[in-house]
C-alpha cells in the first residue's frame, strides 16, 4: 500500500516540536511528522497526497477517564441535563414514556441535585406522572439513582433491606423506602438488576452508539473506568467482529466485600483478564475503586464537615484498601482510585505508601480520579508517588457547580479543581469526562479548561479564573498526558513517528480564534489506525 502524504496542514504534535507542517502514514503507523519538503522527499513519487488546505491536526483524544458502554446507554434515555427544577423533570419523563410506550422501563439520566425541592426526590414525585412502569433516574454523577413505587417494587427493595457499607437507602418516618438510593446500595442492588435484565444485543448496540459518537468529536481512545463481565464481553465480541473504532484501556471494577479474601479474588481476576487482553485496540490495564462518593451528594469524605454538618466516612477505609491496592501493584496492574474529597485522597495516597513498602521498588503509574477537593501537601505527596492526577474539566463547569458549592459552604469552594498546582508539583495530570456523567465530546471540555467558564452557558462567570490552563496545555493533558496515564505512550496520543497513526482534522484552528470557537468547532476527520472512520460508513479496523 502507497504511503499517505498530508500536506500543507498545521499539525499540533503534542510532542516536541510542538508543531509540524507535514505527516505520512505507511498502514496504520506514522512513518514521519515534520515539514513540508522533508515529507515530499521521503514519501516518494508513488504516495497518495491529501492537501490539507492549512487546517489544524491534533492528535486524536484520548478521554482519560469513562464509562463506555453507559456513555451509550444513556444516549438512549429520556435527557434531564439541563432540567432546572421538578416541573421540567416531570415533563420530560413522561414526554419520553409516551414516545416510548413499548419499554418495559423507563430510565432517565443527568438530574443535577439542587434541583429537587424539600428533603429531595422521592417515589410519589415519579409516580405522580408515570405509575404503571418502573422508572429509574440517574443522577448526573451517576452516585445515585432515584426510583419510582414499580421500580422499588422490581428491585425488591422495601423496609427490610439493609444497605450495604458506604450507601443508603433514604427512608420516610414510617421507616419505608423514599426511592433516593445512593453510593453501594445503588451500585450493588439496583445496578446489578438493571444489568441482568440488558441483552448481549443491547450492550453491543450501546458500544456502537459510543463508538459512533466518539467519531464523530474526535475521540480516538477511552480509559474505562469500570469494566465489568458484561462490558468485557461486549468490547470483545466488538474487537471480533473488527467494529472496534477506538482504542479502549480498562480498568475492572472492585466492589468491596466485608471478606477480605474475595476482595483479593477481584483483583486476581482483573490479573487474569489484564494477561488475556493486551492487543492495540483493547487491554486491560488495572482496577477500579471508589473510595468515597461525590460532593454533590455530600458522600465524598472530607477532612472537615460538610455545611450541614455531616461528615461521612469513606466507602474503602485504608486498613481494607491498602492490601487490595499492594495486591494489584504486585500483579503489575494499574490502581485508579476515585476520591473527590481531601480526606479520601490522602487514603489513597497511603494506600499507594503501603503497596511500595510490601512490594519494593518497581515502575508505578497509579492514578487517582477526580481530586476536586485536594490540599497542596497532598498534592505534593502523590507528586512524589508519580500518581497520575486524573480529573475532568467539565466537573468544573460553573453551570453545574451551584450545589457543589453550597454543600462545602467555605473557603474549600476557593481550591476546587487546582489543575494548574497538579503540573506545578510535577505530578502527571490526565484529562478526560468522566462520561456519561458529563458530555463526552472533548472541545467544549478544553474551554472549560482553558477559560474555567461554563460549556453549557457560557454566559456565566468563570470558576476560579486563575486556575484556567493554556489551551495547549489542556490538549496535551487530553492527549499524550492521558496516553502516558495508561501506559500508551508508545502507542498513542502524540504524533510522532512509529506511532499509531490516530489524529483528527478540525474545520478551524482553536488555537488562532476566540475561545468560544471551541464550543463551534467540529471535526470533519477522524482518523485511526491510518483510516479515517467518520468518514466510513459501518467503520471497521480491518
Amino acid at each position: 500500500m502507497a504511503p499517505t502524504l498530508y500536506m500543507n496542514a498545521r499539525v499540533f504534535t503534542a510532542d516536541q516540536p510542538a508543531w509540524a507542517e507535514a505527516l505520512i502514514v505507511e498502514g496504520d503507523k506514522i512513518a514521519y511528522v515534520g515539514d513540508g519538503a522533508t515529507a515530499r522527499r521521503l514519501a516518494g513519487d508513488d504516495c497518495v497526497e491529501e492537501d490539507l488546505d492549512g487546517a489544524l491536526v491534533l492528535p486524536g483524544f484520548v478521554d482519560g477517564h469513562a464509562h463506555i458502554v453507559a456513555t451509550g446507554e444513556a444516549a438512549g434515555q429520556a435527557d434531564l441535563w439541563g432540567a432546572q427544577d421538578l416541573a421540567e423533570i416531570q415533563r420530560r419523563l413522561s414526554r419520553w414514556a409516551s414516545a416510548h410506550p413499548e419499554a418495559p422501563r423507563v430510565r432517565a439520566q443527568g438530574w443535577l441535585h439542587g434541583t429537587v425541592p424539600g428533603d429531595g426526590p422521592t417515589r410519589h414525585m415519579l409516580d405522580e406522572v408515570i405509575a404503571d412502569r418502573p422508572v429509574y433516574v440517574q443522577a448526573y454523577d451517576y452516585h445515585s439513582i432515584w426510583l419510582n413505587t414499580a421500580a422499588l417494587a422490581e428491585i425488591g427493595i422495601n423496609s427490610h433491606t439493609v444497605a450495604p457499607r458506604g450507601g443508603s437507602i433514604a427512608r420516610g418516618e414510617s421507616g419505608e423506602p423514599t426511592g433516593y438510593i445512593d453510593e453501594t446500595a445503588m451500585q450493588q442492588l439496583v445496578w446489578p438488576a438493571l444489568d441482568g435484565a440488558a441483552s448481549d444485543a443491547e450492550r453491543d448496540r450501546h458500544l456502537e452508539a459510543a463508538l459512533a459518537g466518539y467519531r464523530a468529536v474526535g475521540v480516538t481512545a477511552a480509559i474505562d473506568m469500570g469494566l465489568d463481565e458484561g462490558d468485557l464481553a461486549a468490547m470483545v465480541r466488538a474487537e471480533e467482529a473488527g467494529t472496534l473504532t477506538a482504542r479502549i484501556a480498562a480498568h475492572w471494577r472492585i466492589h468491596r466485600s466485608e471478606d477480605p479474601a474475595e476482595n483479593l479474588a477481584q483483583v486476581a481476576r482483573a490479573a487474569e483478564l489484564a494477561a488475556r487482553h493486551d492487543s492495540p485496540w483493547l487491554r486491560v490495564v488495572g482496577i477500579k475503586v471508589l473510595v468515597d462518593g461525590t460532593v454533590d451528594g455530600c458522600t465524598a469524605t472530607l477532612g472537615r464537615a460538610y455545611a450541614d454538618g455531616s461528615l461521612p466516612g469513606p466507602i474503602w477505609d485504608l486498613p481494607a484498601l491498602a492490601p487490595v491496592v499492594a495486591a494489584a501493584d504486585a500483579a503489575g496492574l494499574q490502581v485508579a482510585m476515585h476520591a473527590i474529597g481531601d480526606e479520601a485522597v490522602r487514603i489513597a495516597i497511603a494506600a499507594v505508601e503501603h503497596a511500595v513498602r510490601t512490594n519494593g521498588p518497581a515502575q508505578r503509574r497509579h492514578r487517582i480520579e477526580h481530586l476536586e477537593v485536594v490540599e497542596q501537601a497532598d498534592i505534593v505527596r502523590l507528586a512524589a508517588l508519580g500518581i497520575v492526577a486524573s480529573m475532568q474539566p467539565v466537573h468544573a463547569d460553573p453551570a453545574i457547580q451551584g450545589n457543589w458549592r453550597a454543600m462545602l459552604g467555605d473557603e474549600r469552594i476557593d481550591r476546587g479543581f487546582p489543575w494548574p498546582e497538579i503540573t506545578d508539583a510535577g505530578a502527571a495530570l490526565a484529562f478526560g469526562t468522566d462520561s456519561p456523567t458529563s458530555p463526552f465530546a472533548p472541545l467544549p471540555n478544553m474551554f472549560v479548561a482553558a477559560t474555567r467558564r461554563s460549556a453549557f452557558d457560557p454566559s456565566l462567570p468563570p470558576n476560579i479564573a486563575r486556575y484556567a490552563l493554556p489551551l495547549e496545555e489542556a490538549v496535551v493533558h487530553a492527549t499524550r498526558d492521558a496516553a502516558w496515564s495508561c501506559r500508551a505512550e508508545d502507542r498513542f496520543g502524540r504524533l510522532s513517528a512509529g506511532l499509531f497513526a490516530d489524529f483528527i482534522v478540525l474545520d478551524r484552528d482553536v488555537f488562532r480564534t476566540q475561545a468560544e470557537e471551541l464550543l463551534e468547532a467540529k471535526v470533519v476527520r477522524t482518523v485511526v489506525a491510518g483510516r479515517d472512520v467518520l468518514a466510513m460508513e459501518g467503520a471497521v479496523h480491518r
